[in-house]
């Protein structure tokens, strides 16, 4: 069962989107969708088209790709200091794309790839010339460095002019611009004094005390009667702390969240790292202690259902999750675990329950693990489709295309699962 659980966990959380490994987790998504939304609609971002991707990468980095997709690293969610900061990093970024400094980046790019090529010419021409060949190959050298140089001065103007984009933003979404400041400054002591030793015509950004005082005379100039919404950060601690508890080792969580804190970020973080290290009673009396200090949050019964179905406790399992889907009911992760306690646990009626819960967290959101357990669940062919979609989405062609043809050996042709196991066969 331990050995099982860990490889769930693994799939649970992540999955991988082209280079990135994405963190899939209902309440961490929806949390950070009601922080972020009101500087998406600022930027003219319709909220139901506004999608959040947590990508399991300890940079301290976030960036919109599309205009609707906003991905944030995990090393920015574990480090970042509050709310307002943390709106403050995605109003930068997109003040990237109001900018359009992605299309105007690959135009300079291409620009300075056809200057480069003139410069060269320049110094292949003195060469074959027969004048001065030190001359000639001076030039040569000296191309890829001036197009360097070039990009380099162009990204720090287009940093420059997305830190004003993101106080205007701020300030139309009614969120404190002081904000960004607090990043600058978080990100000032991450670099430490390694800054003043930087040649500031060498790197792709503005230095970080240059973005401080830029930021801070824009801000100054704002006219606001200053009572800006505030957001209360305690959700966004609880998101935190799952992620610190899902992603550090025992002692570095402990570090973060030594016993004498009490607080439920302290608890749940604790929670979560006593499971993944197999102290289970401990888990569970933490997380049944956090329920009875908030009974109608669905996460914590998560947590529960997690537990004790690593314990063996199927139909504990069973309640804890029914729980959370009670208080949560447009929460397809959850949906999936049930799922998949559901089909271990074997019920008369179970299989079809799971299956159905399988379907719906489907319609919400994809996944890898939810066609991993209808494969399970499955037994007249459709589990090769199901084993055929669970390699699609993990990258896995061959393993992909092989489950897929066998799922059409096995299918009628008119069926749904032929038609989609096609389409995985086509792609």
């Amino acid at each position: 069962m331990r050995k099982i659980f860990v490889f769930l966990i693994a799939v649970f959380l992540c999955a991988p989107a082209g280079a990135l490994s994405v963190i899939n987790d209902t309440e961490a998504e929806k949390v950070l969708h009601k922080i972020i939304t009101p500087v998406a609609l600022a930027a003219d971002i319709p909220e139901n088209r506004l999608k959040i991707h947590i990508v399991n990468d300890d940079d301290f980095n976030a960036f919109v790709s599309g205009g609707e997709d906003v991905f944030i690293y995990t090393g920015l969610l574990t480090r970042i200091k509050n709310t307002n900061a943390l709106q403050a990093v995605v109003a930068h970024e997109l003040g990237h794309m109001i900018g359009g400094h992605m299309q105007q980046m690959s135009a300079r790019m291409d620009a300075e790839m056809k200057r480069t090529m003139i410069i060269q010419a320049l110094g292949i021409g003195l060469m074959v010339a027969g004048g001065n060949s030190s001359l000639g190959a001076g030039v040569l050298a000296g191309a890829g460095g001036i197009a360097q140089q070039s990009l380099l001065s162009f990204s720090r103007d287009e940093e420059r002019v997305a830190d004003d984009f993101a106080v205007d933003l701020l300030v139309r979404a009614n969120v404190n611009p002081a904000g960004l400041i607090d990043v600058f400054e978080q990100m000032q002591n991450i670099t430490g004094a390694a800054e003043a030793k930087i040649n500031k015509n060498r790197t792709n950004h503005p230095l970080t005390a240059e973005r401080i005082k830029n930021a801070g005379m824009k801000i100054s100039q704002i006219k606001h009667n200053g009572k800006y919404k505030t957001y209360d950060d305690k959700e966004y601690e609880l998101v935190r702390a799952k992620l610190i508890g899902y992603l550090y080792t025992e002692r570095q969580i402990l570090d973060k969240y030594p016993y004498r804190a009490t607080d439920d970020a302290a608890i749940y973080a604790r929670a979560i790292g006593n499971m993944r290290g197999g102290a289970l009673t401990a888990a569970r009396d933490a997380t049944q202690d956090l329920i009875q200090r908030n009974k109608k949050n669905p996460y914590y019964y998560e947590l529960l259902g997690d537990i004790e179905y690593q314990m063996g406790h199927y139909d504990d399992a069973v309640v804890a999750y029914e729980r959370a889907l009670k208080l949560d009911k447009n929460a397809p992760q959850i949906q999936t675990a049930l799922a998949l306690v559901l089909a271990e646990r074997g019920k008369p009626g179970d299989n079809a329950q799971a299956i159905e819960l399988c379907k719906t967290s489907l319609l919400a959101m994809p996944a890898p693990l939810t066609y991993w357990v209808l494969a399970k669940l499955y037994n007249d062919g459709r589990e090769y489709w199901a084993l055929a979609e669970f390699y699609n989405m993990n990258g896995d062609a061959k393993k992909a295309t092989r489950f897929a043809k066998r799922a059409q050996q096995k299918l009628a042709k008119d069926s749904p699962e032929y038609i989609k196991a096609g389409d995985i066969l086509e792609k």
